[in-house]
């Protein structure tokens, strides 16, 4: 197991993410997807979050992240979702005028301490081929 260390504690807290558009509406395609994708990567830079692994289907978003347990995990997403929210619904105008807000208020976390993360790495990533119509 590899751990992660800052000035006070020596952690591993790895979580396992899903959270959903408003009304789960299928709106995480195409351009939208791309750009969720990137910004997702650069808001996790920016707060120091590691990204493990991403998913993004049209109705969900999976992310594998580790989280410094100071920063926490909520903190962490609610910064994801508001940045990402922000951003694309000033350059997707179509997502303003179908969604009051652009993600829901829930979101799912699990922690990732019992199953090997390369089993809940190939889970997120065979979400796209796996995903039934």
């Amino acid at each position: 197991m590899e751990y992660k260390s800052n000035n006070n504690i020596i952690y591993s807290c790895k979580y396992h993410v899903v959270w959903c558009p408003k009304y789960r509406r299928k709106v995480l395609t195409g351009d939208v997807e791309t750009r969720l994708k990137e910004l997702v990567i650069q808001t996790c830079k920016d707060i120091q979050v590691d990204l493990l692994e991403m998913e993004v289907m049209p109705d969900h978003i999976h992310l594998l992240l580790e989280v410094d347990p100071q920063f926490g995990i909520h903190k962490a997403i609610k910064t994801i979702k508001g940045r990402t929210s922000h951003v694309l619904r000033n350059e997707f105008k179509h997502l303003t005028t179908k969604l009051p807000s652009l993600w829901t208020n829930s979101y799912f976390v699990s922690t990732v301490g019992g199953a090997p993360l390369s089993i809940v790495k190939q889970y997120i990533e065979s979400q796209k081929t796996s995903q039934r119509e």
